[in-house]
C-alpha cells in the first residue's frame, strides 16, 4: 500500500472534515491511520437507513464512549442530520470526529449544521509524485493520479466507469440538473476549456444552454470536487491584467479521457496542456498539505494576452509573490519560452523565477531556473523550492 503524505495530525486536538474526490483513497487512509477508531460507513445501506430514520441513534451509541475517543463517519453528506448529533457529542461528551465525504454540496444545500468552526477542513487529493516509488511523468499524464488508475497499465475502462459513477451518484441521485444530456455535453466542452480562462458565454453557445446555466454547471463541478478554479493574480503594477479564473479538472486524466485523446504524444499542444495541468495539480496538493492556508496559488496574464505565467505562489497574509512558475513541454527551452517570466520580473523583481520543461538537466538562464519536471517535483516535496 502506498504511504500517503496527509497524516491528519490535527485530530489530536480538533475534529475534522476530510473532503476529497471519489477514489482518492480517503477510506483507505483513515483505516490505516486510525484502525481502532469507531467507524460508521454510510455507503452501507443498513447503516445509512438506520441513521436516516433515527439520527439520535448516533448520540445514543457514542454516549457509551470515553471522552476524547475518535469517531469516523464516512460519506457523511448522505445523512446531513447527523451533524446536529455530532455537534452535541463534541460539546457535551468531548468526542473527536473525522467527517469524511466527496461533496459538501448536499450539506450546504440542505442547511446542515457545519459545526460552526468546531471542525477543521482538510482535503485529500489524488496521489502526488512523492507518494509513488519510481514516479513516471508519462504514466501520470496518461493514467492520471487516482490510485486505481495510475497503478494499472490501461486505466481507460476504469476512468470511463469513474465518470459514469460520478454522473449516476452525484448528479442523478441528488437531482442537481434537470437535463442530464446537456450536462454530459457540458463535461466534454469543459474538457476543451481545461487549463484555459473560463468564458461562460462561449461555452454556453457550444452547449446550447444559457451562460447562467454554464456558470451553475461549473459550480457543480467545483462543489462535487470534480474540478477547481485557479484565480487570476489581480494586483496591477504596470500592465493591466486578466481578472477571470482558469478551470482545471481535479485530475489530469479526466479531460483527455472525456475527449478521447489518449495516449498523449510529446510535442503536441495537448501534451503541453497536460504537463501544465499535472504541475498545477501537484502544486495545489503541496501547498495544501504543507502550508494549509498560509500560501495561495494564482496565475498571471496581461489583458492583451501578450504575457502569461502559469502559477504564482504567494504569501497569503501579504500577497507577496514568492515564486513564479512557467511550464513548457519542450525539450529545448528558447528565449521566447521565458518572455512571460521576464515580463513578470520587471514588475516583481524579488520573486523566484522557475521554468519547468522536458529538458534533461537543470540550468540557469539569467535569473530563471530551468528545471526538468521530473527533477523539480522531488525538490518541491523536499521543501527545497518553496
Amino acid at each position: 500500500m502506498l504511504e500517503r503524505i496527509l497524516k491528519l495530525e490535527e485530530i489530536k486536538e480538533d475534529s475534522l472534515f476530510l473532503w476529497g474526490s471519489r477514489q482518492t483513497g480517503k477510506s483507505t487512509l483513515l483505516k490505516a491511520l486510525f484502525p481502532k477508531a469507531r467507524l460508521y460507513d454510510l455507503l452501507k445501506t443498513d447503516a445509512r437507513m438506520a441513521f436516516q430514520l433515527r439520527p439520535a441513534l448516533l448520540r445514543e451509541e457514542c454516549e457509551m464512549l470515553n471522552e476524547g475517543e475518535l469517531v469516523i463517519i464516512d460519506e457523511v453528506q448522505k445523512v446531513p442530520a447527523l451533524l446536529d448529533e455530532v455537534h452535541w457529542l463534541i460539546e457535551n461528551r468531548g468526542l473527536r470526529f473525522i467527517l469524511c465525504g466527496s461533496s459538501a454540496r448536499k450539506l450546504r444545500r440542505s442547511g446542515a449544521n457545519l459545526l460552526g468552526g468546531r471542525a477543521l477542513r482538510r482535503t485529500l487529493f489524488p496521489l502526488v509524485s512523492a507518494e509513488i516509488p519510481d514516479f513516471n511523468v508519462q504514466r501520470a499524464l496518461n493514467n492520471g493520479m487516482l490510485p486505481r488508475h495510475y497503478l494499472v497499465e490501461d486505466p481507460s475502462r476504469r476512468i470511463q466507469a469513474y465518470i459514469g459513477d460520478y454522473l449516476q451518484q452525484e448528479i442523478v441521485e441528488e437531482a442537481i440538473v434537470r437535463q442530464l444530456d446537456a450536462f454530459t455535453r457540458f463535461l466534454q466542452v469543459a474538457a476543451l476549456s481545461n487549463s484555459e480562462i473560463v468564458n461562460y458565454t462561449n461555452i454556453a453557445q457550444d452547449c446550447a444552454v444559457s451562460a447562467k446555466t454554464v456558470k451553475e454547471y461549473f459550480t457543480i463541478l467545483e462543489e462535487t470536487m470534480l474540478g477547481f478554479y485557479l484565480p487570476a493574480y489581480t494586483r496591477i503594477v504596470k500592465r493591466r491584467l486578466i481578472q477571470s479564473p482558469k478551470f482545471y479538472y481535479f485530475d489530469v486524466a479526466i479531460p483527455n479521457h472525456l475527449l478521447r485523446r489518449t495516449p498523449l504524444q510529446p510535442g503536441t499542444d495537448i501534451f503541453g496542456h497536460a504537463v501544465e495541468h499535472l504541475v498545477i495539480q501537484e502544486l495545489r496538493a503541496f501547498l495544501s498539505y504543507t502550508f494549509g492556508e498560509e500560501k495561495t496559488m494564482s496565475y498571471w496574464r496581461t489583458l492583451d494576452g501578450k504575457y502569461e505565467v502559469d502559477a504564482l505562489i504567494c504569501d497569503a497574509s501579504s500577497n507577496q509573490v514568492e515564486m513564479a512558475i512557467e511550464v513548457k513541454s519542450s525539450d529545448h527551452v528558447t528565449s521566447s519560452d521565458t518572455k512571460g517570466l521576464r515580463a513578470f520580473a520587471e514588475e516583481h523583481p524579488d520573486a523566484k523565477l522557475v521554468l519547468l520543461s522536458m529538458e534533461e538537466r537543470p540550468r540557469m538562464q539569467n535569473r530563471i531556473e530551468i528545471w526538468p519536471v521530473a527533477q523539480f517535483l522531488p525538490k518541491l516535496w523536499d521543501r527545497k523550492m518553496i
